[in-house]
């Protein structure tokens, strides 16, 4: 086997959007996303990890793991991304991804929320994703530990972990305009607005279509809606479509968590499944599309667009059965004296 690699993106901006304004989420200092990047790379280097691409920002991660590089410590080598401009935009990520994916990376680990999970999602083609919660809304990033994703993440950059053991390819939604082609890893909403403005949704009255990929009852975010009406496992090829209409007009209200500490009734008019490879017509002319919660397309009035969804979505890492593979393997332990359970 030849270098083994691993990359590590940590987007400086997850988590500061205006829904920490609006509502009462947490926020995921620099200091912090700086830790969580040494402690990944501590764990790497326990799993013999050769080396560790990591993204460079303006935002002073990067500039604190390379103060810590210089202190010594037991890391592998460790290259930054500095190749591209940093543009302080989601550019940022697709660069680092791509370059981690030329380097030949078995595994990249994203630090961000949903929309840096789907930025990363769109440009890591066929190498595992690892997606770890430091942002606003976290319906798909993990709330993990990064000291055990770093070990879980490091078992399979090496190999040491097969990949099609404790990996899976997840659904996404693709969204086609006339100009562009975007994908969203939980969910899909219309909305009246007419201009993309502050990117974060945090109100629901002006919502006419949701479509997710699974709805969780005990998710957040625009696919804690369903969740409610009609939960869909992550596990389920099918998704969930929603027409959505003013409270107070509609048979149906949930009272959803759509960002943390905000709560809001959302009219629903009715739903069904969303089936794999069938093309939905989006009624959005003039109106703005947005994906995992974040404003991203302005159409033109008369402008069509579609949705659909698609089973060949980023491999994702299962942190728990890849820490299950090293237990069942004896991958993190050792015995120092093999005779001393025969002697008791």
């Amino acid at each position: 086997m030849g270098e083994t690699v691993a990359g590590i993106v940590a987007n400086p901006a997850s988590g500061r959007d205006i829904r920490r304004l609006v509502a009462q989420a947490s926020v995921f200092p620099t200091a912090e996303k700086a830790n969580m990047v040494q402690r990944l790379l501590a764990a790497f280097a326990v799993t013999g990890l050769d080396r560790a691409v990591v993204s460079t920002d303006l935002g002073g991660i990067s500039a604190a793991v390379l103060r810590a590089l210089g202190r010594g410590g037991t890391w592998p080598k460790v290259d930054f991304c500095a190749d591209d401009p940093i543009t302080g935009t989601a550019a940022d990520t697709t660069n680092a991804v791509r370059r981690m994916v030329e380097a030949g990376a078995g595994v990249i680990v994203v630090l961000g929320g949903d929309g840096t999970a789907r930025v990363a999602a769109a440009a890591c083609e066929d190498v595992p994703l690892l997606a770890l919660s430091t942002g606003t809304n976290n319906v798909f990033p993990q709330m993990r530990e990064a000291t055990v994703a770093g070990l879980a993440a490091g078992l399979i950059a090496t190999g040491q972990v097969d990949p099609d053991l404790v990996t899976h390819r997840v659904s996404v939604l693709e969204v086609v305009t006339k100009a562009r082609r975007e994908i969203a890893l939980v969910d899909v909403c219309v909305s009246l607005s007419r201009h993309i403005g502050a990117r974060a949704l945090w109100d629901p009255s002006s919502l006419t279509e949701l479509y997710c990929t699974f709805a969780e009852p005990d998710g957040i975010g625009l696919s804690s809606v369903p969740g409610q009406l009609c939960p869909s496992p992550r596990s389920s090829p099918d998704g969930v479509a929603l027409q959505l209409g003013p409270v107070g007009e509609t048979p149906y209200v949930v009272h959803a968590p759509i960002a943390p500490g905000l709560v809001r009734p959302v009219g629903v008019r009715g739903w069904g499944l969303l089936r794999a490879g069938v093309r939905v017509e989006l009624a959005a002319a003039g109106g703005v599309i947005a994906l995992d919660g974040e404003r991203e397309l302005e159409l033109k009035t008369g402008e069509s667009a579609f949705v659909e969804l698609k089973p060949d979505g980023p491999w994702v890492v299962d942190v728990r059965a890849a820490m299950a593979e090293a237990a069942r393997k004896g991958l993190l332990r050792a015995e120092t004296d093999p005779g001393k359970e025969r002697r008791r």
